[in-house]
């Protein structure tokens, strides 16, 4: 496992996360296909907070399950918890350094199909 160190764009959000990033996930509902995020998906303890989680800005929307975790300041959505896999954490691997995005395979999912 490599451990990658992450944040929103003004770095005010810090975080930590282990993982082995063979895939990203680019789905296609309204919001992450205007946001653009890539999406890794990782269990709860790969991910170590670095900013207490009650300092960022949620947002839930449409059934109201996930949550996505945003910097006031800047407004870049470094994680969230996924509707499908609400146990787990979505990280927006564009936030993460030393990550070379080109060499990532890339997974289309389908949200815009979910009920």
């Amino acid at each position: 496992m490599t451990v990658y160190n992450g944040s929103c764009h003004c770095s005010r959000v810090r975080f930590r996360v282990e993982a082995e990033i063979d895939h990203v996930r680019a789905c296609d509902c309204s919001i992450c296909r205007r946001r653009g995020a890539l999406i890794h998906r990782v269990e709860e303890d790969a991910l170590e907070l670095l900013t207490p989680i009650d300092e960022l800005t949620t947002y839930r929307f449409h059934t109201g399950q996930a949550t996505d975790y945003f910097c006031s300041d800047c407004g870049i959505l470094p994680f969230r918890r996924p509707r499908t896999a609400p146990k787990l954490w979505g990280i927006n691997v564009r936030c993460l350094a030393g990550l070379d995005l080109d060499s990532i395979p890339v997974q289309k999912v389908h949200g815009s199909r979910l009920p």
